[in-house]
């Protein structure tokens, strides 16, 4: 089956089009058409799914049927946990919409930016991008209406809940028409979800897309046995001798993130750092400039591991292995995505060795060892 398959109109497949995409991932084969129907929709599936398409292409569907919006109700609000995440959904947002005939205006609101630029730009909104925090600001000061909302998308649910924002959803729920559509996703079915999808949904289509056990085959993995002091050599060697030109890179720490940056730059090699002590320009820049391939390599905490998709990534190194399986696999799972093939390189200490077999022994799948002592 093919999108036009789906109801969609041929407005939307045209962007589908521009955008490359092929065919409809599994996700999106059962929600976009039960989104069309208005019904309420659960949905488990991991970061990669294809589930921002599955909910964004229905909903601007529906949205492109109704008047413009002209006050500071906001017919559709989409929560999610972060600010990279609100930036990439209306990024979304603004690619599929671009040949409607009727104007879809979005906008992403999040904290860490002075709040009155998005005050400014809120007044006919049909599709809000929020974090809690800031949509509790934001209504606060009567700056939005969700009282006559007709569609609330609460993405990542199970990482809102985990940051900390229960109190923040549940006074925003206590905000909202009893009559509208709700959909849920979520990447994991935790206890603390199982609360708030009967508290938000009723009578809901379930979809779940189950996580591969393995990494995907499309992702090279490999590993390199190097002492902590010669981590960075061997990483600056394995970047320039295979002329890599994009290269997510991974530390356990802001503070690794930073020094190696430093060290990368000092070395003449263009790097940035990305994590949560940098300034939301400057996150935001950084990553733009990694995503539109002007930047060589990003530096970045576990920050970036969950809920940002960079298209064809072709590398990605954890220069410091993450604490959890589950993170390693989010972190090699922003390369080998959207059928092209990828490269996950880790580089372990002697340190590392048993942390890095528990990891292969969950993920069920062996990694090569490679001694670097004839390398560097």
């Amino acid at each position: 089956m093919n999108f036009s398959e789906l109801g969609l109109s041929p407005q939307i497949i045209e962007a589908i089009n521009k955008a490359n995409y092929n065919k409809p991932y599994p996700i999106q084969l059962e929600a976009i058409p039960a989104i069309l129907q208005k019904r309420d929709l659960l949905g488990i599936a991991q970061t990669g799914s294809g589930k921002t398409a599955s909910y964004i292409l229905p909903i601007l569907e529906k949205l492109q049927q109704t008047a413009i919006n002209k006050g500071r109700s906001i017919p559709v609000l989409i929560i999610v946990p972060t600010r990279e995440l609100a930036a990439q959904v209306e990024e979304v947002i603004r690619t599929f919409s671009q040949f409607l005939s009727r104007t879809i205006k979005s906008q992403a609101v999040f904290g860490g930016v002075s709040i009155n630029p998005q005050m400014m730009k809120l007044n006919g909104t049909d599709i809000l991008v929020a974090t809690p925090g800031r949509l509790l600001d934001l209504l606060s000061k009567n700056a939005i209406s969700i009282s006559d909302l007709k569609t609330l998308v609460l993405d990542e649910a199970d990482k809102v809940l985990n940051l900390g924002f229960k109190e923040e959803i549940d006074e925003i729920l206590s905000r909202l028409p009893k009559n509208r559509q709700n959909i849920l996703f979520s990447a994991t079915k935790e206890d603390a979800i199982n609360g708030l999808i009967e508290k938000l949904l009723k009578n809901p289509i379930k979809i779940e897309i189950k996580p591969e056990e393995i990494t995907p085959d499309l992702i090279d993995q490999s590993a390199y046995l190097v002492s902590q002091e010669k981590k960075g050599p061997l990483l600056r060697h394995l970047i320039e001798e295979g002329n890599w030109q994009q290269v997510l890179v991974f530390t356990s720490s802001i503070r690794t993130a930073d020094n190696l940056t430093a060290k990368l730059v000092k070395n003449g090699m263009q790097a940035m750092a990305f994590h949560g002590d940098k300034s939301q320009g400057g996150r935001t820049e950084a990553l733009k400039q990694f995503k539109n391939g002007t930047l060589r390599i990003l530096v970045a905490t576990d920050l970036a591991a969950r809920g940002i998709d960079i298209k064809f990534l072709p590398y990605v190194i954890n220069y410091e292995l993450p604490r959890s399986p589950k993170d390693y696999i989010h972190r090699i799972g922003r390369t080998g995505r959207a059928g092209s093939e990828g490269k996950a390189i880790s580089l372990i200490t002697e340190e590392d060795k048993h942390h890095f077999k528990v990891i292969q022994k969950k993920m069920k799948r062996w990694v090569e060892l490679i001694d670097s002592e004839n390398i560097i």
